[in-house]
């Protein structure tokens, strides 16, 4: 058994919070000024009048006078003077609108999402999830903004424990295994990592701490066995938040001799929604309570999973004179409930309110309707300000999930480096917000995309070298010249750019971006058209020349819209899930399209952007005789694939 050292809580008496209370009202004037109201409007939050506890470092700043968050606001004020991030609207779940985010010190943006649970590989739903927090925070720092961001990691539960048991390995290096690979994915898909991957078991102390600090403002009680629950039925506001319950519909069918946890899961179950469920045992005290620290079981529980921390709290009264009460509270042997950990990170790193969390849309509920109840239950203030929510990948017309068996790890769904750019691309250049369906054709699509991105750097790159080695490129700087009021290529950079930014700040329009990128890339594509065209008449009495001043912006433009979309990148090689190569280019191709099929495609879409129908359907002959379909798509880039 493994016990966490000793832990310190202040828990104020009533009279000594008073203190606690005006300075929140000062502090949330200033977090929810008039610039975030806006963000806020239609939300009231519920803060319980029991509130009593101030022993984290954030909320104990909010006891210094007015006067200190009068200069706090000044320094913040000038900083955002000086240096203002562009405006980012974004979808907030908490409201049900697009409206812009207001960050609570701007240009500072503190962000939380929900990480894995390591007890396997995360498949290709999860990580369009990773991927949206990624696209968000590359967003937020194209705009201007810092972010601070932490994503945790659950290394303890049901789940796990099993699979412990069923390989008869140690919960340590089941975990440690599976986390391994979640950061081998993270970088093959090129995902800017968060500041931090807190791990549930080593912050046993912080878990502890906000159980207590429930249950001195009323919303925590300990069962006859042992564990803990959160009383639902006392927090006011719950299950309105982020989704709409109706009570009355949860409490149907509830029995006397088991709190109605069956009619809990039944209610849940009807609406669409997750449930976790171990988490209905006969000791709640209500059809809703939910739990968060779960007592030793025997014949279940591991002794490597366990904890038994000790805390050590400090009553204070009103009377400064008075001694120190000091008890010492033992929550029990047990393990987290899931919903817990998140609070007690996000409290530790980031504070008591945050301005951004994200999470897949089935976290909704329980998990973040839970993680909100938990985190101004104990800390007497706004949890987050904004809450964004990402769609489902699809096989099918199913959402995948592992409880469905219709998951496919990104090792196995994506087997070579092309595959995972093409799956990154894929992810990033859709709508967040809506469902992706996970297809071969999706993902040959997206490969078709990378080819033509790859292609045309490839053409300027070359096109430069030649320019630098030509002897006689001073004699003639007509396409050269650094003077791009006459380039037609630089005047559409221009516009692409402006709509690409538009775009990315309207709740991440990431198929607008896309348009804009591709816009840039046909303005290139033309050139080197219209050059070959050129060359090719022999009656041309002089030499066409590229507009080598267009094509240089051109590329500046790629990379500077890559800070958003991350897909020009050398995927790393890892090993697979049997230990053998996984992601590697010199596995066998998997099904990606050759490289000389793609170059008449390639031909074939320049073609018929130059309304050259001859020539596009001999390239279309000539990609069928070597086993292949093209198949065009309205607005977008040619299906390719097999016959």
């Amino acid at each position: 058994m493994r016990f966490t050292t000793a832990s310190r809580i202040i828990l104020l008496t009533a009279a000594s919070s008073l203190c606690f209370h005006s300075s929140l009202t000062a502090v949330d004037a200033f977090h929810l000024a008039p610039s975030s109201s806006s963000s806020l409007s239609s939300r009231t939050t519920t803060i319980s009048p029991s509130c009593r506890t101030t022993h984290f470092t954030s909320s104990s700043k909010a006891c210094s006078s007015s006067t200190s968050l009068q200069s706090s606001a000044t320094a913040t004020t000038q900083q955002q003077q000086q240096d203002e991030p562009k405006q980012l609207q974004l979808y907030n779940s908490l409201t049900r609108t697009k409206t812009p985010i207001t960050p609570i010190a701007s240009p500072q943006i503190s962000m939380y999402t929900c990480g894995p649970t390591v007890y396997d590989s995360a498949h290709v739903g999860n990580f369009r999830a990773f991927l949206t927090y990624d696209i968000l925070k590359r967003t937020l720092l194209y705009l201007g903004y810092n972010v601070d961001h932490i994503c945790n990691l659950t290394d303890v539960d049901d789940k796990i424990i099993n699979k412990c048991n069923a390989e008869s390995i140690s919960l340590q290096e089941l975990t440690d295994k599976y986390t391994n690979a979640f950061f081998d994915d993270l970088e093959a898909l090129n995902i800017i990592k968060a500041r931090a991957y807190p791990r549930a078991t080593e912050h046993i102390d912080e878990m502890a701490k906000l159980i207590l600090d429930l249950e001195q403002n009323g919303l925590a009680y300990q069962s006859d066995e042992g564990s803990w629950y959160f009383s639902v039925s006392k927090k006011e506001g719950y299950g309105t938040n982020l989704v709409q319950l109706d009570p009355d519909q949860l409490k149907k069918g509830a029995s006397s001799t088991t709190g109605g946890g069956g009619a809990q899961r039944a209610a849940a179950a009807g609406s669409g929604m997750a449930l976790d469920a171990d988490e209905y045992d006969a000791e709640k005290e209500g059809v809703r309570d939910f739990c968060l620290w779960k007592a030793y079981k025997p014949e279940f529980d591991r002794e490597d999973a366990i904890w038994d921390p000790v805390v050590e709290v400090v009553v204070k009264t009103a009377n400064k004179n008075e001694e120190e009460v000091v008890e010492t509270r033992h929550i029990g042997k047990g393990r987290p409930g899931w919903h817990l950990e998140c609070s007690a990170m996000a409290r530790k790193y980031l504070g008591p309110t945050i301005d951004l969390h994200a999470g897949g849309i089935d976290l909704k509920f329980p998990h973040h309707e839970n993680e909100i109840a938990q985190s101004e239950g104990a800390n007497c203030a706004p949890f987050c300000n904004c809450w964004v929510h990402n769609g489902f990948v699809n096989i099918g017309d199913e959402k995948m999930s592992k409880s469905k068996g219709n998951f496919l790890t990104l090792r196995k769904a994506c087997p070579t480096a092309e595959d995972v750019r093409a799956y990154r691309y894929l992810v990033v250049s859709s709508q967040y917000r809506n469902p992706l369906s996970f297809t071969e054709a999706a993902l040959g699509a997206a490969k078709g995309a990378l080819k033509r991105l790859d292609r045309i750097q490839v053409m300027i790159d070359d096109a430069l070298k030649l320019a630098s080695s030509s002897d006689d490129t001073n004699e003639d700087d007509s396409s050269s010249s650094s003077d791009t009021t006459t380039s037609a290529i630089v005047a559409t950079v221009e516009k692409e750019l402006a709509n690409f930014e538009v775009a990315i700040a309207d709740d991440l329009s990431m198929p607008r971006a896309s348009a804009c990128l591709f816009s840039i890339v046909k303005a290139a594509e033309k050139e080197f058209k219209r050059v070959a065209k050129l060359k090719k008449e022999e009656d041309s009495e002089e030499t066409p020349s590229l507009d080598m001043v267009g094509l240089v912006r051109v590329q500046e433009a790629l990379k500077q819209m890559d800070q958003v979309f991350g897909i020009y990148y050398e995927v790393p090689q890892v090993k697979g899930e049997e230990g053998a190569a996984g992601i590697d280019d010199d596995n066998v191709n998997g099904g990606a399209i050759p490289e000389d099929v793609m170059d008449l495609v390639v031909q074939r879409t320049a073609a018929k952007d130059a309304k050259d129908w001859e020539l596009a359907d001999s390239l279309r002959a000539k990609i069928t005789e070597l086993g292949f379909a093209v198949k065009d798509v309205k607005g977008g880039d040619p299906i390719v694939s097999k016959v």
